[in-house]
C-alpha cells in the first residue's frame, strides 16, 4: 500500500520541503560509494547514526540530528522522500517556512528519543528521515483528516489506485507501526517502528496548538475535515489488472 499523491495542493511554494528532499538526496549521494565496501559503510553509520547504547553511555548525542539525513539504501531514501513530498508541502503551508523546519526537526528528535527509550542498550544504528516525516503525517492527519490521498494497492498480481480519506490511510499506517514494533526483535535491527510511532504522536501534539487556534472541532466543522482551499482534480488513473491465464 503506497500513497502516490494527495488532493491537497499547497498555496505557497514549499521551499523547506524541497530543500529537505534535496539535502537528503545529496547526503545519500555523498556516501553512496561506501555501499560497495560494507566495512567502511558500517563504520560510517557507527560514526553518524543514532546508537542507543552509545547515548546511554553519554556519547554520540549528535546522532539525534545526523541520523535524520542518513538512509540505508536507495529504496529507503525513495520511500521517505515520497512521503515527505506528498505531506510536507501542506504542513509548510499551514506553519510557514521557518516554523515548519522547526516542527520537522523536533518531530525527528522525538522519534529518535522514542526509539532510544524503547531499546536503550541496542547497538543497532538508527538512520532515516522517517521519524521526522512521521511527525509531518501526524500533523497532516490532525489538520486534514478527510483530505483525499490516492493510494496504490499491490496484492500479488492485482494493482489498483484508490482515493482514501487521510484518516484511513494514516490511521492504518500508524496501527501497523504499533503492531510491528510490538512484534519486532530488537536484536536483529530492521525498521525503527518505535521511531515512526513516536514521531507521529509528536507531530500530532506539536500541531495541536495550531489546530486549536483555528477553532479545534469548529475548524473541522467549517472545512468538513478537508483542506480549506479547493481540492486538486486529477484525471482518473487506471492501472490494468493482470489476470492469471
Amino acid at each position: 500500500m503506497f500513497p502516490i499523491r494527495d488532493h491537497n495542493p499547497s498555496e505557497r511554494t514549499p521551499y523547506v520541503t524541497y530543500a529537505l528532499i534535496a539535502v537528503n538526496i545529496l547526503v545519500f549521494v555523498s556516501y553512496w560509494p561506501l555501499f560497495s565496501e560494507p566495512v567502511k559503510l558500517q563504520s560510517f553509520f557507527f560514526n553518524w547514526a543514532m546508537i542507543p547504547a552509545a547515548v546511554s553511555d553519554g556519547q554520540m548525542w549528535h546522532g539525534f540530528l545526523t541520523s535524520m539525513f542518513l538512509h540505508g539504501g536507495f529504496m529507503h531514501l525513495a520511500g521517505n522522500m515520497l512521503f515527505l513530498w506528498i505531506f510536507g508541502d501542506n504542513l509548510e503551508d499551514e506553519l510557514g517556512h521557518v516554523r515548519f523546519l522547526g516542527f520537522y526537526l523536533l518531530s525527528g528528535f522525538a522519534a529518535a528519543f522514542a526509539q532510544y527509550a524503547a531499546e536503550p542498550q541496542s547497538m543497532v544504528p538508527m538512520v532515516g528521515a522517517s521519524g521526522a516525516i512521521a511527525g509531518v503525517m501526524g500533523g497532516y492527519l490532525l489538520m486534514f483528516p478527510k483530505a483525499r490521498v490516492d493510494v496504490l494497492f499491490i496484492f500479488i498480481i492485482f494493482f489498483r489506485i484508490f482515493p482514501l480519506p487521510a484518516w484511513v490511510m494514516l490511521g492504518v499506517w500508524f496501527g501497523l507501526q504499533l503492531v510491528s514494533g510490538a512484534l519486532a526483535d530488537p536484536e536483529t535491527g530492521g525498521v525503527a517502528y518505535w521511531a515512526h510511532a513516536g514521531g507521529f504522536v509528536a507531530g500530532l501534539l506539536l500541531m495541536l496548538p495550531v489546530w486549536m487556534a483555528r477553532g479545534g472541532q469548529a475548524y473541522w466543522t467549517q472545512t468538513h475535515g478537508h483542506p480549506p482551499h479547493p481540492e486538486a482534480q486529477y484525471r482518473r488513473t487506471s492501472i490494468p489488472v493482470v489476470r492469471r491465464k
